[in-house]
């Protein structure tokens, strides 16, 4: 995830003989620490521009929406001394009304329509004091600061020293290791000197760590500091504490994101949800957008009623605040119409696609509207409404264009979907077109394109060649693909493990089953090295690479793999769904070919069973799974055992219909 770089001005810390942690030098200096180049955020579904949820969200936590920051700036501003020092402009405001002051929610103003910072980031909001003007007023004597001496300056300034030059290091970006040693430094006296009350400052130092930890792919190090810096805040002590371990929370659920492990990650999504609830109350718009972060986390994990129920809390907060027809409203609107895409009811999605764009277009917010117009070509698609989907798509690519250029990834995006659609209505030229054109823009990108969208764009045109029969040019763009990653780490591993079992895939149906075993082996076994063992996709590149043991007569193996992919399968898309049904199909067939005719029959009658239940006695695939079964019963002089049903339990099954 790229997010805008830090303002190393924003980095300052106060540090007046009276220092207080206030919440706003807290959040704000964790939002600097998140908006790096190496945040840990995943990409928002409905976030603006190139900045990361996360750091949107933790910035509106603290009240710092972007209009609150321009007039926070005439109130508060840094300025610089002829003699090269710093002083802040002695306004006569009190701690207790700043921190007020920035609380109060603008969530009618919301954050702004493309994600970029307005101006300067907004400075530290501690206790406002005179500085001396001189050039080292603000920091320790050398000599303290070199043989760490024990003097009573030392636990006042050297933490707090050296956390600022390991940030304003890691906002460079060129020596993370050098940061991290100072970070550690300033944890270590952070540690030393800490008195009977936890120290805020000390949790910043801990998230700042993390945060380096990450960048240097030592996740399972960021997450115990992390941990530890949830640990720190007690709640009893007040609002600054208990948003202090909010922060903890959600920072350490983006971390278990960019490992790829989504369940950990709403569970302290979760967490950090309710302190929130604690603290702000069911109404506040900022526990809106939260519940919208944590509904995105969801669709993720492709937990779709969990992910509806945010939605709608948060539309109903809007609502109550009388945002209705705001950016924020409009975000919610299109996230529940993905929700409603993926569960099948486009028409559900198309409405809510619909509100959000003229939410959005009322706002002048147009580059959101090209993105939801795709998201309405794509609802369109789905209900075979062909024209309507192509008239969506040439709108959002012409204003993508317009605004963006000719050679942006966003233009590409498009022409991906119209590829797509004029492949399914038969119009092969245009459709391999549309993909050249998006090839031409992926393969010569703009400089400073995040390589995993390119991957991602790569991925979507292989699938359009693997539909239209062309396997060789789906593999080729694959491995390209796979390329984009280099040596992946965290999350990726999770997108390689999907690309390596699509193209276990082609190969198995180009026939070449040992290449095909290879991928799909190291696939399976990158989604177990990142915990993702319960996941459908998981489920389907089992199943698949049983498909290959058969073919390589590994029959033992097969009947393993089919038998995991069918526990992962039932527990995750339940038995009735196609894919479950299909791995219980091919594990009846192992038992048949290993001689374990007792058990096929068993899966097969249960199959068979599900799918009348479900598709009625006269669908084809019923029908071939009930001549494999008779098949088996003739060889073996059985006969179908069928289960009874009481007149009872029919009426009461079909209690819905009866009048």
């Amino acid at each position: 995830l790229s997010s805008p770089s830090p303002d190393n001005d924003s980095l300052d810390l106060a540090m007046d003989e009276v220092v207080e942690t206030s919440i706003e030098q807290l959040y704000y200096n964790i939002c600097e620490m998140q908006s790096s180049d190496h945040s840990p955020s995943r990409r928002s579904f409905v976030s603006y521009g190139e900045e990361s949820r996360i750091d949107s969200e933790l910035r509106f936590l603290a009240g710092g929406d972007y209009d609150t920051v321009e007039e926070i700036k005439e109130i508060v501003e840094e300025t610089n001394t002829p003699e090269g020092g710093k002083v802040q402009s002695p306004v006569g405001i009190s701690s207790e009304e700043n921190k007020k002051s920035v609380l109060r929610s603008k969530a009618s103003k919301g954050r702004p329509p493309n994600g970029k910072p307005a101006g300067r980031r907004l400075k530290t909001l501690s206790k406002v004091a005179s500085f001396n003007t001189g050039k080292n007023a603000l920091l320790p004597e050398r000599s303290n600061l070199q043989n760490g001496s024990n003097g009573p300056v030392d636990k006042r300034y050297l933490g707090p020293y050296l956390l600022k030059q390991a940030r304003e290091l890691m906002g460079t970006g060129d020596n993370p290791q050098k940061a991290l040693a100072l970070s550690l430094r300033a944890k270590k006296v952070f540690e030393l000197s800490a008195g009977d009350k936890p120290d805020l400052e000390y949790v910043m130092c801990l998230h700042v760590v993390s945060a380096l930890y990450c960048r240097l792919g030592r996740y399972s190090e960021a997450i115990s500091i992390l941990e530890k810096s949830i640990d720190v805040p007690v709640m009893d002590l007040g609002q600054s504490h208990a948003l202090a371990k909010f922060a903890g929370c959600m920072q350490l659920g983006d971390t278990y994101a960019m490992l790829g492990q989504i369940e950990n990650s709403i569970l302290f999504y979760t967490a950090g949800l309710e302190i929130q609830r604690q603290v702000l109350g069911e109404k506040d718009p900022r526990y809106a957008e939260t519940c919208r972060y944590l509904a995105e986390a969801h669709v993720q994990a492709m937990q779709f009623e969990e992910a509806e129920k945010l939605c709608e809390t948060s539309l109903s907060i809007h609502k109550e605040n009388g945002l209705s027809a705001s950016p924020e409203e409009a975000a919610d609107r299109r996230l529940l119409g993905l929700i409603q895409d993926a569960k099948g009811d486009h028409l559900s999605a198309l409405e809510h696609f619909v509100l959000a764009s003229m939410a959005m277009a009322a706002n002048g917010h147009h580059e959101d509207v090209a993105s939801i117009d795709c998201n309405i070509g794509d609802a369109y698609l789905s209900l075979a409404r062909y024209d309507e989907a192509i008239f969506a798509y040439q709108k959002a690519l012409n204003m993508f264009k317009t605004s963006r250029g000719e050679n942006h990834l966003s233009v590409a995006s498009v022409f991906i979907r119209l590829a797509d659609l004029y492949n399914k209505i038969g119009k092969l030229s245009e459709s391999k077109s549309y993909c050249e054109n998006a090839l031409r823009i992926y393969l010569k990108p703009i400089p400073g394109t995040p390589p995993e969208e390119i991957a991602s764009g790569l991925v979507d045109i292989s699938a359009i060649y693997e539909s239209a029969n062309e396997p060789e040019m789906a593999l080729e763009l694959l491995r390209k693909a796979m390329e984009k990653y280099g040596d992946p780490t965290g999350g990726q591993q999770g997108i390689i493990a999907g690309i390596e079992a699509q193209i276990g895939v082609l190969y198995f149906v180009l026939g070449k089953f040992s290449e095909a075993y290879g991928y799909l082996k190291s696939s399976t076994a990158n989604f177990r090295s990142i915990g993702d063992k319960k996941s459908a996709v998981f489920g389907i590149a089992l199943n698949q690479m049983g498909l290959v043991c058969l073919q390589l007569m590994a029959i033992n193996e097969a009947a393993d793999l089919f038998e995991e992919s069918r526990s992962i399968l039932e527990a995750e898309c339940g038995p009735y769904h196609a894919d479950t049904l299909r791995v219980c199909s091919n594990l009846a067939s192992t038992y048949d070919a290993m001689g374990r005719t007792g058990d096929a029959i068993e899966l097969l009658e249960y199959v068979v069973e599900l799918r009348e239940e479900k598709l009625g006695t006269a669908n084809p695939e019923v029908e071939d799974e009930r001549r494999r079964l008779d098949e088996l019963l003739k060889e073996t002089g059985l006969s179908r055992r069928r289960r009874t049903r009481s007149l009872g339990a029919l009426l009461v099954k079909n209690s819905g219909v009866v009048h």
